[in-house]
């Protein structure tokens, strides 16, 4: 196994780095590249959230399904569909359908890009399964270092994907996404290739209960636990207001200032260096000193602020002060995300951890279902600037409930501990 080590921590990296630069790739460009179907925020809204919501379904499954029948049958599977869904989005987007006369005015382009979204949706418990391929082949003492890996993957992903998105635009804006397929096939061939399995037969799991499978019954046991119920629905609402702003927040740059797709992807690789930086370096620092708690409130502060700043922007002003507020919103999500995890895993014993953990990996996929149609459709009906002041009354609530999530425990008496997040 020596020799397999290095090429199968390789693959865990690519497929890793594939899963989050697909979507970073593509998010940037969604309001361009259906500029030709449709220009309104519901369906933008709803295309956006599409892949979170089948995430959300199939990931359970998928975990188990590597756990009973090995990892890399599930890998070469999840990065096969990346590919199909990918490609599906990249053909439909690239077809001049009014020179088909069947087509033209019919609903069959949207209909295949939902498909296209909820495949690679469907196919997103490839960082799971990575994951479990990278705790596979490590020592417990290096199992965190191992774990580093993904943080890296993440945080080149959200750098890369808008660079390369922006700077491939600026040529054909479809070329981006046919790059990001043309990734995930290599991704597909090195999984093939250089792979070995990782979760030999005697390691094998029975498959569980179809009612341990159903994601809501993770989530309604989590809410039943009263020592977390406070922070988890501050969870869930803070992923709901964030992936529901950001959602329509190219569609706005392009249609109050015109943006064009480099613009629009510069503005998301500000958001993935700053929040690379934050999470990747900043967050152990700031935590021994701060504490989750504060940081967590800090940060809640940092995103309404940058919510604030970006309708406050003109045409005149608008590049230097979009680029500021985003990169206050990504510093601020970079501390609520692990910090807020950080607070609902301290108040639970080490017997509860995997699946409250699991359940706010739901609530997050759940929030960024439900936030983008939300924002869609106030977009659409109270106005351009409505999303980000719907973003600020919940991101309020969220305060709330954060601020007496802690009952009894006083800030500086909470035990204080370092936590790293791989991704936004």
């Amino acid at each position: 196994m020596s020799w397999s080590r290095p090429s199968t921590a390789f693959c865990a990296f690519v497929t890793l780095l594939n899963d989050r630069l697909g979507e970073s790739i593509v998010f940037p460009l969604l309001p361009f590249l259906l500029a030709s179907f449709t220009s309104n925020g519901r369906t933008l809204g709803l295309l956006a959230g599409s892949y979170a919501i089948a995430q959300f379904a199939f990931t359970p499954l998928i975990g188990a399904l590597s756990d009973r029948f090995g990892r890399k049958p599930v890998i070469t599977a999840c990065v096969a569909g990346s590919v199909l869904g990918l490609g599906l989005f990249a053909l439909t987007v690239s077809i001049n359908w009014q020179a088909i006369p069947w087509a033209a005015g019919t609903g069959i382009p949207l209909a295949l890009l939902f498909a296209a979204r909820l495949i690679d949706g469907v196919s997103g418990g490839t960082a799971a399964t990575a994951g479990a391929v990278l705790a596979d082949i490590s020592s417990p003492e290096n199992r965190a270092k191992a774990f580093g890996l993904i943080g890296v993957a993440f945080g080149l992903g959200f750098i890369l994907g808008p660079a390369f998105g922006g700077l491939l635009a600026g040529l054909n804006v479809t070329l981006p996404v046919w790059a990001a397929a043309g990734f995930a096939l290599l991704n597909l061939l090195l999984v093939l290739t250089l792979l070995p399995e990782t979760h030999g037969p005697e390691a094998r799991r029975a498959m569980p209960r179809k009612r341990d499978l159903n994601p809501l019954s993770a989530l309604r046991r989590v809410f039943s636990n009263p020592q977390v119920r406070r922070l988890c629905a501050a969870f869930f609402l803070f992923f709901l207001a964030f992936n529901g702003f950001t959602a329509v927040l190219v569609l706005y740059f392009k249609q109050a200032f015109s943006w064009g797709p480099g613009l629009a992807a510069t503005a998301f690789l500000v958001v993935g260096v700053v929040a690379t930086v934050v999470q990747g370096g900043l967050i152990g620092p700031l935590v021994k000193r701060f504490g989750e708690w504060r940081l967590t409130l800090a940060g809640l502060g940092f995103v309404i602020a940058g919510c604030l700043l970006i309708p406050a922007a003109t045409i005149g002003n608008a590049q230097p002060v979009v680029f500021s507020a985003v990169a206050i919103l990504a510093l601020g999500t970079g501390l609520v995300t692990p910090c807020l995890r950080a607070l609902v895993s301290r108040r639970l014993d080490d017997t509860g951890q995997g699946a409250a953990l699991g359940s706010l990996q739901g609530l997050q996929s759940l929030g960024s279902f439900v936030g983008p149609p939300l924002a869609g459709l106030a977009y659409d009906l109270i106005g351009q600037r409505s999303p980000f002041w719907l973003g600020i009354a919940l991101l309020t609530g969220v305060a709330m409930l954060v601020a007496g999530g802690l009952p009894g425990a006083a800030p500086a008496a909470v035990k204080v501990e370092q936590h790293q997040e791989g991704g936004l």
